[in-house]
């Protein structure tokens, strides 16, 4: 009787846990078959590389992809560097007990739960009106160029929005290299940074690529933060340096459903958007793996 209820116990369990897959796998398919029925009249060659025209209502987006691209690169480059340096810290140089881990451990928690839009209005506020702003009035005599919203203080926002995401996996990876590596490292008299460089690095490259990945996977989707630190509506020609304004597809989208004079007439261009935003994300996130697998491999 036992064993017959607990066979049905895992029965049920199996069930439920394999009925919740196929529903969020029938929802993801249910988004994608909506996105690609409502986008593919518009989806085309011209429309990636070609800029909006007559009110956003035709021509392409190859502004908002550039920018978007652009936004990540430079986000990743801000974000992953510093946030390998943050867990390398926590993991191998300070104590778990000590109030500096526990102080740096409640910041990352606390940032990964503040909204996307708090860290739009901090942007704003620290970025562009103190540092951008103080920049002006002490090198270029208050000439104003770096006190606005541009693509660099747009990037370190988001790169501070995704910053818990890349520590939390980074340090996660460096705890699972063993402990006996390290001592034998040690005990044949290298330094603690040389085991550091040839030991515990190497063996966490994968989770140094996975919060990359996970990171533009939110970057590229954000728009929040944006709206206050650089994001613009229609923009003529591509940003040169990084105090110019940019387009992005995750604003682009949101402009054309909400301040659109004719939604329904740009609603083909808002899907053929998404889709785009959409394989954009699935390119950058399988770079990343595919990087992540081929190191892994060499590591074998």
């Amino acid at each position: 009787m036992m064993k017959t209820f607990t066979k049905i116990k895992g029965a049920l369990i199996i069930g439920i846990t394999g009925l919740s897959v196929m529903v969020i796998l029938g929802i993801i398919a249910i988004i994608l078959v909506v996105v690609i029925i409502g986008g593919k009249s518009q989806f085309s060659w011209e429309f990636l590389t070609s800029f909006p025209q007559d009110g956003m209502t035709k021509g392409g987006i190859f502004p908002a992809i550039y920018g978007t691209v652009l936004l990540v690169l430079i986000m990743s480059v801000a974000a992953v560097p510093f946030g390998t340096i943050t867990a390398l810290y926590l993991t191998e140089y300070a104590k778990e007990n000590s109030w500096i881990a526990k102080t740096i451990r409640f910041a990352i928690r606390t940032l990964a739960v503040v909204p996307s839009i708090i860290f739009g209005l901090f942007g704003l506020g620290f970025f562009i009106k103190f540092v951008g702003a103080g920049m002006d009035n002490a090198f270029l005599g208050g000439r104003l160029v770096w006190g606005q919203p541009n693509i660099l203080w747009a990037s370190l926002t988001m790169s501070l929005l995704t910053l818990p995401v890349v520590i939390v996996s980074v340090e996660e990876s460096m705890k699972t290299v063993p402990r006996e590596l390290r001592e034998a490292s040690l005990a044949l008299g290298a330094t603690k940074w040389q085991t550091i460089r040839k030991v515990v690095l190497p063996g966490s490259v994968s989770g140094i690529l996975t919060g990359s990945i996970l990171a533009v996977g939110r970057g590229a989707g954000e728009v929040a933060p944006l709206l206050f630190t650089g994001a613009a509506y229609y923009l003529a020609t591509l940003p040169s340096t990084l105090h110019d304004q940019f387009m992005v597809l995750g604003y682009h989208i949101y402009i054309m459903s909400t301040q659109s004079a004719n939604v329904d007439q740009t609603l083909p261009i808002q899907f053929a958007t998404t889709l785009v935003l959409l394989l954009l994300t699935f390119i950058l996130n399988l770079i990343g793996v595919v990087l992540r697998s081929q190191i892994r491999r060499k590591q074998k």
